[in-house]
């Protein structure tokens, strides 16, 4: 059983904003990580302590209700993020960031992948690329010398059965 003190320490930890991947948290002080997750989720439930409890004031930062991850954010929502956030000078992005549960790489990649979308396409309108085409016509060649590698193959397998037959025509028999 671990004391309310250690728990909160833990929560803390977790909850900092340099904190350490739970993992090597849950490697560092032996608890094993689905419990420290409980503990952080028990955390943002509590809203006072009992008074006879240990030491050691309660004072999680939970993650604020309206937030979501990066990876459930909606098109408009990235647009609107990478757009605000290009005004803003470096404090101020620091701020927005943290308000917004983001790491500044997460909106790099969102500014990354809408300057890709804007790019014009290599293939227009129904035309095949000229890579395309020439790779379709060697297809077609490869298959057809295929084809005809079979057909010779075939033709001097029976070649020689007909020889180990009826034998050479060269036979030094008389007549």
């Amino acid at each position: 059983m671990y004391s309310q003190a250690f728990r909160t320490l833990m929560v803390q930890k977790m909850t900092s904003p340099d904190r350490p991947d739970v993992e090597s948290l849950a490697a560092e002080v032996g608890v094993p990580r689905s419990t420290l997750y409980r503990w952080a989720s028990d955390a943002g439930k509590l809203t006072q302590r009992p008074a006879d409890d240990e030491t050691l004031p309660i004072n999680p930062t939970p993650r604020p209700i309206g937030m979501k991850r990066p990876q459930d954010w909606s098109a408009q929502e990235k647009l609107a993020a990478v757009m605000e956030a290009a005004s803003l000078s470096d404090e101020e992005l620091g701020a927005f960031l943290r308000s917004r549960g983001l790491h500044e790489a997460q909106l790099q990649q969102w500014r990354d992948q809408m300057l890709a979308g804007l790019e014009p396409k290599a293939v227009t309108g129904g035309q095949k690329a000229p890579a395309t085409k020439r790779v379709r016509e060697l297809e077609k060649e490869l298959r057809r010398k295929d084809k005809a590698l079979a057909e010779t193959a075939a033709l001097l397998v029976l070649k020689k059965k007909a020889q180990a037959i009826w034998g050479d025509g060269d036979d030094d028999t008389d007549r």
